[in-house]
């Protein structure tokens, strides 16, 4: 075997994942490791009317918005599983089109510098939200439940998990304290 023909069989590639692909990425991977995506930050600003919401009482889900910074898992996939792993992440995060699949540099915990896949929010997409206040997120997140379940279940997940890897998100965990809040009120 050549040195080109190995190397193409060894390649892998990577994904970037800031919301519920930290928690459930539901493809295989061969590793997983924290990274740091510069250029755009997680944020709760994609209305959601199919997963976590219906067009009726519409939900909130993540997406990578312009500017910022974002910690992630970064997920490493075999090229004999590229095309299945390409075609699941495009029937689970494409449902609406809201998201621009891109190739983005991420700085991975180990030093190492990848392209990874990335689902960045369309910011001209109609489910766009834009930047909404706590009291807004609180209201859609409450009534939000979809084909994927409640819309409360999915943004504790992420903050819990967004939690124990170390990655601190202020905005998020006032939201899910606010949550939790009515919850036990409830």
């Amino acid at each position: 075997m050549t040195l080109n023909a190995q190397s193409s069989l060894s390649r892998t590639h990577w994904v970037f994942g800031y919301g519920s692909l930290i928690w459930n990425p539901g493809f295989a991977h061969i590793s997983a490791q924290q990274g740091l995506l510069r250029g755009a930050h997680r944020s709760l600003s994609i209305i959601s009317t199919h997963h976590r919401g219906t067009a009726e009482r519409p939900g909130l889900v993540f997406g990578l918005a312009r500017g910022g910074a974002c910690r992630g898992m970064v997920f490493e996939v075999a090229e004999a599983d590229w095309a299945a792993v390409r075609e699941y992440l495009e029937e689970r995060e494409q449902v609406t089109s809201v998201y621009r699949d891109v190739m983005r540099p991420v700085r991975l915990a180990d030093g190492r510098m990848v392209s990874a896949l990335a689902f960045v929010v369309d910011e001209v997409h109609e489910q766009f939200a834009g930047r909404l206040s706590l009291e807004q997120q609180l209201a859609m997140v409450r009534a939000g439940v979809g084909l994927s379940g409640r819309n409360v279940d999915y943004v504790i997940n992420t903050a819990r998990h967004l939690a124990t890897l170390g990655i601190r998100d202020r905005q998020l965990m006032a939201l899910v304290d606010m949550l939790e809040e009515g919850a036990e009120a409830a």
